[in-house]
């Protein structure tokens, strides 16, 4: 992979490790399949042992067998050793409620305030280019997690200046018009990719460089942005996966569906 993550390391597999590094113990999560769940059982088994996950389709507290992980959030694996298994609709009023902590969901598109775009791409809504698989629940979990994390490939085709639908709306316009439209709860904290970590500027809420992986230069990150980057005055290094986590993520994932 050309991002930072050195040699023999996935693009998934550097997403997982940097997403299960923004989780405290005995948070609650609201994770999708993919990176996002990778991360939440890598975040499990390392420093958060006391991580509530909670899956899409009303899974909460599981403890997924490795080499058996769910496909899809409404498959019975994802409830192996699950703490409850409350129907989706009471699983999104405990999201209503305010019970989750951090919300992981990724996307097509994204622009520099954190808006989403899963349902379409070119040519108008009716008739686009490409359909997408439209929200699912990630409007919900953006809009009533106390915070989001968005894991996603980086690339300039991705990060658009403007992005054709908004699914799941970030900060909307910037400044205040994520409260002003009525949106009172959350919003998103941070994107991790492939090349670093952002947060948003606090004011103007414009998407900020703050890390950048190891090996990735600023210039990198810019010329696979296709909006103008604010970038933070202190710029760490993220430590890149170590052979523990990345043990982890392979036992869990021998047949690579996730990790791959």
């Amino acid at each position: 992979m050309s991002a930072g993550g050195g040699s023999g390391v996935t693009a998934n597999e550097l997403l997982a490790v940097m997403g299960a590094r923004e989780l405290k113990d005995n948070m609650t999560v609201f994770a999708g399949v993919g990176a996002p769940l990778m991360a939440s059982a890598l975040a499990q088994r390392t420093h958060a042992p006391g991580l509530t996950m909670m899956v899409e389709g009303g899974v909460i507290g599981p403890k997924w067998k490795p080499g058996a992980l769910p496909i899809s959030t409404n498959e019975m694996r994802a409830a192996y050793h699950a703490q409850m298994l409350p129907g989706i609709t009471d699983a999104f009023l405990l999201a209503q409620r305010g019970f989750f902590d951090i919300g992981f969901i990724g996307g097509a598109q994204i622009d520099r305030y954190g808006n989403l775009n899963t349902s379409a791409i070119g040519g108008s809504y009716e008739r686009p280019k490409v359909r997408l698989p439209g929200s699912g629940g990630a409007n919900d979990i953006i809009s009533l997690c106390r915070e989001v994390i968005i894991l996603t490939v980086h690339e300039k085709r991705r990060f658009s200046e403007t992005v054709d639908f908004i699914t799941s709306p970030g900060w909307l316009d910037g400044g205040e018009s994520r409260r002003k439209s009525g949106l009172l709860f959350g919003g998103v904290a941070r994107v991790v990719t492939t090349l670093g970590v952002f947060g948003f500027e606090p004011e103007s809420r414009r998407m900020r460089l703050e890390a950048l992986h190891p090996g990735v230069s600023v210039d990198t990150v810019r010329a696979s942005t296709g909006f103008e980057l604010a970038v933070a005055s202190t710029l760490p290094t993220t430590a890149p996966p170590t052979e523990e986590e990345l043990g982890i993520l392979r036992m869990l994932d021998p047949a690579r569906q996730f990790i791959g």
